[in-house]
């Protein structure tokens, strides 16, 4: 199913109809500040076990990757220090994905790894989904060949042709991005880019 949201002024009805997809466990794809991505309830973990399967991801060896609202939400599922806080309150909301250790609010699933992604898109349709659902969104990039073109992953309409049929939605939120986010991994006190992507980093 293709539901079109728009940056602003969308109606309220649609918004709620991904809310309770999201509630009941439901997998939907959707526009970031990056790419369009395959995400779920972030504390349903039957439903990130769907998305796991789907990618061919183990748990145990990668990194699950979590979408909050705002920066006291990121501190109910994740420890940082003071100059973590500092640096992501600098670049978030941005195409940047920090890599903290996460906490016993996270379920099971991701405490194989101990450690949490955090993304804060800076995208109007996913943060409004996020403050809405007011529980992290798990978020994961759509599966993907290297040999496929990348068009699939930037076209909603291609998007929903592709995997409409083993998600419960796709939102169309105009053409995506080809670039990935930036990943930092601030879990060793220090801020490593272990990924240069779309966001450059202020340091300060």
């Amino acid at each position: 199913m293709l539901l079109k949201l728009y940056e602003k002024n969308n109606n309220p009805a649609d918004l709620q109809q991904v809310i309770d997809i999201l509630n009941d466990g439901g997998i939907i794809i959707y526009p970031t500040d990056t790419m369009y991505a395959i995400g779920c309830h972030g504390l349903k973990e039957r439903a990130i076990e769907r998305i796991c399967q789907l990618k061919n991801t183990d748990p145990k060896k990668n990194n699950l990757s979590i979408i909050c609202y705002d920066l006291s939400s990121i501190s109910e599922y994740a420890k940082f220090d003071n100059n973590t806080f500092k640096l992501m309150k600098r670049n978030l909301p941005g195409a940047f994905t920090f890599i903290l250790n996460g906490t016993v609010r996270l379920p099971k699933i991701f405490r194989n790894r101990k450690e949490v992604g955090i993304r804060m898109p800076d995208h109007p349709i996913i943060q409004e989904l996020a403050r809405l659902l007011d529980a992290p969104i798990m978020t994961a990039t759509l599966p993907h060949n290297e040999n496929e073109d990348i068009e699939y992953c930037t076209d909603p309409e291609l998007i929903n042709e592709k995997f409409g049929n083993i998600v419960d939605l796709v939102i169309d939120g105009g053409i995506g991005g080809i670039e990935g986010s930036t990943v930092v991994d601030c879990t060793g006190g220090e801020a490593e880019i272990v990924r240069q992507g779309k966001g450059w980093l202020d340091e300060g």
